[in-house]
């Protein structure tokens, strides 16, 4: 019996559960530990505080050109929602779906794929949502919706989501799953205090995306690009010379008339081939047969956008990493690798502020600047993020359902130079803005903790954590 893990329990502990578990799993040592600690405070479930609800079950209707956010699973991140690249839907679906339209104070979960993640809707946004979002609304005075969100995303929330939910490939949770995670009532001081620091943490956010527009803005300016607008033309008329001979390219979408304008502007002022400025080293792509439940971090192209990295859902199993030692040591991306898509959502650019403990896979380039006194490694990732490449990779990598930009083509990208001081005015803005979300960050983890410390020690230690880690802040 030595390293098994055993969970002693009476016939009635065990059908007692809202779903008639009587699997292994749903007793594991580490839920049942956390349920005995969670119960040691006034607990109710979510079905006694609020009302659950979820969105469209049919198929969506969308409508780009609507003013009605669409939001899935996706958008839900830990204490905020990502509404960059939200889908629209028509009002007809918006009307039939009231239940789901968002409201202030809404507590948003994903309960499909990446289940959990949890955000309150802070302001007030015309929204609606799909099946892959609950939407808890109409909640209790006892419980504050920020205070709910956090504990939602903190390890007492996430255990029951854990050990609730169903499915193997896809994990999923159904609205009777959410109604009865248990939450505790703390104090309304407590829950008031953790409201104030998400409110804080949600303004840091919000000035550092203020702060990256600003060095976009920058950028645009320079390259005199603030008010271009691509041509909608879609006729261009080329010689064969100067169209299948220059490019091996047929396919008439390569030849837009937008393309040849923005190569124009970048032309029009000094620029180099991206090739010319960076090292570029492939990764490798493991196979799905490798993946594990925990392991080495294995990061794909989902994991992280031009705002920073998500913990990657990934992991690569222990033998395929000791038969790989070797190759994988040099592949760990280091501080100051740029990050750049060439699969699925392609062009896409981070630039790692520490080493990342993990690989990346194979849809995921990493770029080195080779010379720092000329190209300034945040100023060239902004660069990469802007319309500029932007275009030149919608034009290389189109044409086809899965995006694909070929290293070749990579190479090949013109990229403006501007001069260096401004170079470093940018790069200041874009580390003040990641600074910021650094902060964001940080509070939101202060705020879970504290709320755990609360339902572990007391109210009065949690408070104590907030104060220590807190105080040097702004």
């Amino acid at each position: 019996m030595e390293g098994l893990e055993i969970s002693v329990l009476n016939f009635k502990e065990v059908i007692n559960n809202d779903f008639g578990r009587i699997d292994s799993e749903f007793f594991g040592s580490d839920f049942l530990n956390k349920e005995i600690k969670l119960k040691q405070n006034v607990v109710k479930k979510i079905s006694e505080l609020a009302v659950v609800t979820d969105g469209e079950h049919g198929s969506p209707d969308l409508d780009e050109n609507s003013g009605i956010l669409y939001l899935s699973g996706h958008n839900i991140k830990e204490n905020y929602l990502d509404l960059d690249n939200t889908r629209r839907c028509s009002e007809k679906l918006h009307l039939k779906n009231l239940r789901s339209a968002l409201k202030v104070d809404n507590v948003l979960m994903s309960i499909v794929g990446t289940i959990g993640r949890s955000s309150v809707v802070y302001d007030d946004v015309l929204a609606n949502t799909d099946r892959n979002v609950a939407t808890i609304k109409k909640i209790d005075n006892n419980l504050n919706p920020k205070f709910l969100s956090t504990f939602l995303n903190s390890s007492y929330g996430k255990y029951q989501t854990e050990r609730f939910s169903t499915g193997n490939v896809q994990p999923l949770l159904n609205l009777l799953q959410v109604k009865s995670i248990l939450v505790p009532l703390l104090s309304q001081d407590f829950q008031g205090k953790i409201d104030d620091i998400v409110v804080e943490s949600k303004l840091n956010r919000e000035q550092g995306k203020q702060i990256y527009k600003q060095a976009e803005k920058l950028l645009l300016e320079q390259l005199g690009l603030q008010d271009f607008t691509p041509s909608s033309d879609g006729i261009n008329v080329k010689s064969l010379s100067n169209s299948f001979g220059d490019t091996g390219r047929l396919d008439a979408e390569y030849y837009q008339p937008k393309y040849d304008e923005i190569v124009e502007k970048i032309k029009s002022q000094p620029y180099v081939s991206l090739i010319n400025i960076v090292s570029i080293k492939k990764s490798i792509e493991p196979g799905s047969k490798n993946y594990s439940e925990e392991g080495l971090p294995f990061m794909r192209v989902a994991d992280y956008s031009k705002f920073g990295l998500t913990e990657p859902q990934k992991y690569l199993a222990s033998d395929f990493v000791s038969e790989n030692k070797d190759k994988i040591k040099k592949l760990k991306p280091k501080k100051g690798t740029i990050l750049f898509s060439k699969d699925g959502s392609v062009g896409t650019a981070y630039h790692l502020r520490e080493d990342f403990n993990g690989i990346t896979s194979g849809a995921i380039l990493h770029l080195k600047v080779k010379d720092e006194s000329k190209i300034i490694p945040e100023y060239l990732t902004l660069a990469l993020n802007s319309q500029v490449v932007q275009m030149q990779a919608e034009r290389d990598a189109g044409g086809s359902i899965i995006l694909h930009w070929r290293v070749s083509e990579i190479e090949n990208v013109l990229v403006p130079v501007i001069d260096y001081i401004k170079q470093q005015e940018i790069a200041a803005l874009v580390e003040e803005s990641f600074a910021l979300k650094k902060q964001s960050e940080h509070l939101f983890e202060v705020a879970k903790r504290a709320v755990e410390i609360a339902i572990e020690e007391g109210e009065d230690k949690g408070l104590e954590y907030i104060n220590v880690n807190t105080k040097n802040l702004n």
